[in-house]
């Protein structure tokens, strides 16, 4: 019996496996069309991962290395082979995938799409009225998916391998904090009117503690210390198109915490459960009960809801109040506005970067923490101020 084909580490090498002079390894198979096909990799289980690949395409009965199948069928063969990854990033790519497939792109080859189809696809959707940041979702999707194709020889060329902001112009809003006089304005302006009144200790929460507004609507009255006057955040609550409401883990672990409840937040929380209505039977969502945040139906409120409540108060303040200018709020503002005055306070960066979740603190200041010049001329009155007091102590 012929003695089995081994790697440099004394792994023994399956039908198909070799390793070259220079360790690459490389698997040999034949093609649904007969054709002789080789592919790379610079490790085994790399390589096997292609393997396996490779076998799932043929078992489906697709003419995956002849780029014959569909735009749909290479999605679906990318999403088959993503196992490290969250169930909820999961249901986001299917929800693209759909609406993919309710294109011309969705039932078209591979082999058959050219980049020029895939500005154009990019350019119609942004016509429909899809934004840009949305698109760049689509275009990630895409991109990646193709580009297993183009690895695995299927097609020779990747048409999503370009960057949006080419074809596209990018009209996201940069992302602005609440001034502490906006602040006060806005809380003045919720608390005065009657419709709106209802979510001030919600505003408030958020702009004490820098919640994202899934966590704070996942948040369950075991959350909350009021002994210790802690906040445990390990849950976010969502909305998705086909499941309805779930529950999601943090966007990573940096997003389970336990973070300080202020005095302001204490009471608001303290006043928020006092509103809370009294319910026969608790809603649950997926084995979770007991949220501290619930609409008027005493369903769990969602992130998409507030953002519909803060959107329709934001309207209703521009057309009262024409003459003071007031950023566009959406529920993340009043994040980027914690953050913010967090950062101006002087915390510590790792322990704001905790508070806020973040998995790099360069996220906590780079993207959330905004200086102005009011701040800025603060910082060097105090700097100053700290020279002078060191002069005169060495004098």
């Amino acid at each position: 019996m012929a003695e089995r084909r081994k790697d440099n580490k004394g792994r023994v090498l399956r039908k198909g496996e070799s390793q070259r002079k220079d360790l690459l390894y490389q698997y040999r198979y034949t093609d649904v069309t007969g054709q002789r096909k080789t592919v790379y990799a610079k490790a085994l289980p790399d390589l096997r991962e292609k393997e396996r690949q490779i076998e799932e395409a043929k078992n489906a009965g697709v003419d995956y290395q002849s780029g014959k199948i569909t735009v749909l069928e290479l999605l679906e063969i990318f999403i088959s082979v993503k196992k490290n990854v969250k169930p909820q990033t999961i249901r986001l790519y299917n929800e693209r995938i759909t609406v993919i497939g309710r294109t011309w792109l969705g039932p078209k080859r591979i082999c058959e799409v050219k980049q020029t189809d895939a500005k154009q696809w990019f350019v119609e959707r942004s016509n429909e009225g899809k934004s840009y940041n949305t698109l760049r979702g689509f275009s990630a999707l895409l991109k990646v998916a193709f580009q297993m194709a183009y690895d695995e020889y299927a097609i020779k060329r990747n048409p999503f391998s370009f960057n949006l902001r080419d074809v596209l112009r990018n009209d996201t809003k940069k992302k602005e904090a609440l001034t502490p006089e906006q602040q006060r304005i806005w809380l003045e302006f919720i608390r005065s009117k009657k419709c709106y009144r209802r979510h001030y200790h919600q505003y408030v929460i958020l702009l004490e503690t820098g919640m994202r507004i899934s966590e704070f609507c996942g948040l369950t009255i075991k959350d909350l210390d009021f002994e210790a006057r802690t906040i445990r955040i390990e849950r976010q609550l969502a909305k998705m198109q086909k499941h309805g409401l779930i529950i999601q883990e943090p966007k990573s672990s940096s997003g389970i915490r336990t973070i300080p409840m202020t005095d302001t937040a204490y009471e608001s929380f303290k006043a928020l459960l006092a509103e809370r209505p009294k319910l026969a039977e608790e809603p649950v969502v997926d084995g979770v009960s007991g949220f501290v945040l619930l609409n008027i139906k005493g369903c769990p409120t969602t992130g998409n809801a507030f953002d519909g409540i803060v959107r329709d108060a934001r309207r209703n303040f521009q057309k009262m109040h024409p003459d003071i200018e007031m950023p566009d709020i959406t529920p993340h503002t009043f994040r980027h506005t914690f953050c913010t005055n967090m950062a101006n306070a002087g915390m510590d960066p790792k322990t704001l970067q905790y508070i806020m979740g973040h998995a790099t603190v360069n996220m906590t200041l780079n993207h959330y923490a905004h200086t102005g010049s009011e701040q800025a001329i603060e910082q060097m009155e105090k700097l100053n101020l700290r020279s002078v007091e060191k002069a005169n102590i060495s004098e």
